[in-house]
């Protein structure tokens, strides 16, 4: 299994950072990542270990999809995928150790399991048809959704900070992974896990502003604070 150096914490002011929806294949991804907000927040409320089981299940999808159409457009084209392949199958698979740790700190139900299996089904295809009409808008949409991981995230580190949360020793395989001290704590993981999240939300409103050459320049100071 491939680890990972645990890096910096992003600053403040990074971790806030949020983007303005600018036309409408924005605001379209804005507003269904409000709608599945929503949904989350009524149904998992503050049981932050059981919500990260279901929604990296969902998380790890989009890069595997954009992933596997950039390499078939990649052979199509007979051009270089300027390192977007990797980017994406990268992310994927951070996502699914997102995943595998938190497994062992939340124990899924056999409803969130099935749970699990629908969320996937539908998010797999119905992603697959938005990334081959518009890849722009799927990057800006999994942009979105990482700044919402941000936030919940921070609230999970919040809860565990006020004695809300339980705060165990961090499971075995995420010391291995992101390369943790043998008497790491959950909250550590949590931090690891959020910076990721801030990463990915970079990379993949990056990638929308690529798609977009007029409005590159103009979309890289759209950034506001949360």
């Amino acid at each position: 299994m491939a680890s990972r150096t645990d890096a910096a914490a992003p600053p403040p002011d990074a971790l806030a950072a949020r983007r303005r929806p600018l036309d409408l294949s924005d605001r379209v991804a804005y507003g269904l990542t409000r709608l599945l907000r929503f949904f989350a927040d009524a149904f998992f409320r503050t049981r932050y270990g059981h919500r990260a089981v279901v929604l990296e299940t969902v998380a790890a999808v989009p890069g595997m999809v954009g992933g596997m159409l950039n390499h078939l457009k990649s052979l199509r084209r007979m051009e270089d995928d300027r390192g977007w392949i990797k980017t994406l199958l990268d992310e994927a698979e951070n996502e699914r150790m997102h995943l595998m740790t938190f497994i062992a700190v939340a124990k899924p139900s056999a409803f969130e399991r099935a749970l699990v299996l629908i969320a996937q089904g539908v998010f797999f295809n119905a992603f697959f048809v938005l990334y081959l009409v518009s890849p722009r808008t799927a990057h800006r949409l999994v942009g979105y959704f990482e700044e919402e991981a941000v936030v919940s995230y921070t609230a999970y580190l919040a809860e565990i900070d006020a004695g809300r949360a339980d705060n165990p020793p961090a499971p075995e395989i995420a010391r291995r992974y992101w390369r943790l001290p043998a008497d790491a704590r959950l909250r550590d993981v949590v931090l690891a896990v959020r910076a990721d999240e801030a990463g990915h939300r970079d990379v993949n409103h990056g990638f929308a502003d690529v798609l977009t050459p007029a409005r590159a320049g103009a979309a890289r100071g759209d950034a506001v604070r949360a």
